[in-house]
């Protein structure tokens, strides 16, 4: 089957631009985008997109439209079946995540519909919610425009980055600069992560990673990491190779 899907995306750069939009649409709509692995599948296009296969601008229109699509569906469900939704045995059993979101959209309705739409449980759920608690539209548009604007391309990243990689000419320096750009990305994530929940700590409950990840281990070890993802990207820029990586990296785009 993977094989099948890579051979379909890669015969045409329409198939492609259809797969983006689809991706993006399923991983916006209603509950649909919990069991998608879209966050894998948007970083695959964007190998695509980073290896030249695929156009970049072309790409991120078709992510734009799918993920409206996917978002004013979700909120029109929402406000259509929002007391079917209610007794629906899927949504009592994630009633805790299904609550937390109300809370907030009750509280900061337009940062929580921005910030939701790049976090990956809420992404498919915050359109529906707002629907069913009967959001003005007008409160949920601005906000939901800016975070389709901006997902694809941040969703892409990863996989662009991955595609100029490989298209960098092979030589005796080739293998080590690709290792460390994989080991600056590594721990730019895991800095960032890592200071997420540092942050988080302070102002949301237990959760399982909790027991591993103590807010007094988070203390060192996330200020750790971001040095550690300092020095990688020092010598990332360092590297001989950079320059050659950033031109491929601008023909993405131009």
């Amino acid at each position: 089957m993977q094989a099948l899907l890579d051979h379909f995306i890669t015969q045409s750069a329409a198939y492609t631009l259809i797969a983006v939009l689809l991706v993006a649409f399923l991983e916006s709509l209603a509950l649909v985008g919990l069991i998608l692995p879209g966050t894998v599948m948007m970083a695959g296009l964007g190998a695509l997109i980073g290896s030249g296969e695929v156009n970049f601008w072309h790409a991120w229109l078709a992510g734009i439209v799918g993920c409206l699509l996917g978002d004013w569906i979700s909120f029109w469900l929402g406000w259509r079946f929002k007391k079917p939704l209610h007794r629906w045995s899927f949504l009592r059993k994630n009633k805790a995540l299904l609550d937390k979101t109300e809370h907030a959209l009750h509280q900061h309705s337009m940062f929580t519909i921005l910030v939701g739409r790049f976090v990956g449980p809420t992404r498919p759920l915050v359109p529906m919610v707002a629907g069913m608690l009967d959001l003005p539209v007008r409160k949920f548009i601005p906000p939901n425009l800016i975070g389709c604007l901006f997902w694809p391309p941040f969703y892409f990243l990863p996989g662009i980055l991955a595609g100029a990689a490989i298209d960098i000419p092979a030589d005796e320096q080739s293998g080590g600069f690709k290792w460390l750009l994989l080991a600056a990305a590594l721990l730019l994530w895991l800095a960032f992560w890592l200071c997420w929940r540092l942050w988080r700590s302070g102002r949301s409950g237990i959760d399982r990673l909790t027991q591993y990840l103590p807010r007094q281990r988070l203390l060192w070890l996330a200020p750790a990491l971001l040095c550690a993802a300092g020095i990688a990207v020092f010598l990332l820029v360092r590297h001989p190779l950079m320059p050659v990586y950033i031109d491929i990296l601008a023909k993405v785009v131009t």
